[in-house]
């Protein structure tokens, strides 16, 4: 196996267990399964999402068999994961809608073609209550409360529901069904991933390689990628909207973003790297990561465009390449707009704020504010604008 090939695989990649098997599976010299699952929780993907997705398009792309995964099935349960509290299990209905929209957005990525999407309701709306019984046999409630977010909770004396110690059996016993060599996954399902491999086993299968991939941070450059954090980059998001919020991110979390979502050679992201440190301006390379993932969900003329609105928007607007950065602590969960444009000294008090937003003088990353009563997202970090000269980029913390 030529060793650029294992070096495309595992770029990026936190974790591979076990590396030695991915490379005798590859040795192999047959098209491999490669598994990832989604919960259709939320109808929109966003970039953070795609970390995985782009690792599904290289296996893909050497001629490894995807398989998209849909947990219609597990979806209704609730992943427990990270979650310090039972999550809402969803409906039927909330289910099924979402994972229209999530087939939608993947073939942004990946050939239809070439994918085959998968629901494991198919498999689990046949085993009837014996089967999932004698499945739930083959592992202990020990090995369960192993599992961080289990332990914790179970230490603090939060309920745990019967019903969440089925969601990582049956993300394991999916790996069964699907017969999967390798499966994809964020490194907080390590857990879930593994339970693959030890069901693989208990079935008589060879056990899947599992491959564990980062968690994205937002825009912020410290949370995660999160709708719920406003910190995102959805692939739905329009053009414009795309490339602005790429162009805000810092150009330490650029390179983050290039190694993680770019297709670019890590050859070639390196040499700008040293380029950068040697005083080029890190702006010329934002330019081209936004430019790569605008036409990536978009087209090429949408990517050139998106350029030429946001020069005409910034450069024209006459938004200085410098600006003070500030961080603002956040006394809860938001910082009303009012307060921030004052305690970021770009207005004198939180009247002329309002006044400012109602003379339409406020911006967001380049968009106007209308709403003085507009609360911004701790963790989150924006540039903001009062008048013709007056800027700041600020951070909100928790």
């Amino acid at each position: 196996m030529q060793e650029d090939v294992l070096a495309q695989l595992l770029r990026g990649t936190d974790e591979v267990l076990v590396e030695h098997e991915l490379i005798k599976k590859l040795a192999e010299n047959r098209p491999l399964r490669i598994k990832a699952g989604f919960d259709p929780t939320a109808p929109d993907l966003h970039l953070g999402h795609t970390v995985l997705i782009n690792k599904l398009k290289q296996f893909q792309d050497l001629g490894h068999d995807v398989l998209f995964l849909i947990g219609d099935f597990t979806g209704m349960i609730g992943d427990p994961t990270g979650k310090n509290v039972t999550r809402k299990p969803l409906t039927r209905e909330e289910v099924m809608e979402n994972a229209q929209t999530y087939q939608d957005q993947i073939f942004k990525i990946l050939d239809p073609a070439k994918t085959e999407v998968m629901f494991n309701s198919t498999w689990m709306n046949a085993m009837s209550p014996a089967e999932l019984i004698q499945l739930a046999a083959k592992h202990t409630v020990a090995r369960m409360l192993e599992r961080d977010d289990f332990h914790k909770r179970y230490k603090s004396g939060q309920p745990i529901a019967i019903h969440e110690f089925l969601y990582p059996l049956i993300q394991g016993y999916d790996s069964v069904a699907m017969k999967s060599d390798v499966e994809l996954g964020g490194t907080d399902q390590k857990f879930n991933l593994l339970m693959g491999r030890q069901l693989q086993e208990v079935f008589g299968q060879k056990p899947q390689v599992v491959m564990t991939m980062p968690i994205l941070e937002g825009l912020d450059g410290v949370q995660k990628m999160s709708k719920s954090l406003n910190n995102y980059i959805g692939i739905a998001d329009a053009a414009d909207d795309m490339f602005g919020k790429l162009m805000s991110i810092s150009d330490t979390l650029m390179w983050r973003y290039f190694e993680l979502l770019s297709f670019r050679s890590m050859t070639e992201i390196k040499t700008w790297m040293q380029e950068c440190e040697q005083g080029a301006n890190p702006r010329n390379y934002k330019v081209l990561l936004a430019q790569e993932i605008v036409e990536r969900f978009h087209d090429k003329d949408a990517a050139v465009k998106a350029l030429e609105n946001f020069e005409a928007r910034f450069q024209r607007g006459a938004m200085p390449d410098e600006m003070d950065e500030i961080e603002l602590k956040a006394n809860g969960t938001s910082y009303g707009i009012a307060n921030l444009l004052k305690d970021a000294g770009l207005t004198d008090s939180t009247s002329q704020a309002n006044r400012m937003i109602n003379q339409g003088a406020v911006k967001i990353d380049g968009e106007k504010v209308s709403d003085v009563k507009l609360e911004i997202a701790v963790n989150t970090q924006h540039i903001y604008q009062v008048g013709k000269r007056k800027f700041a980029r600020v951070k909100i913390s928790d």
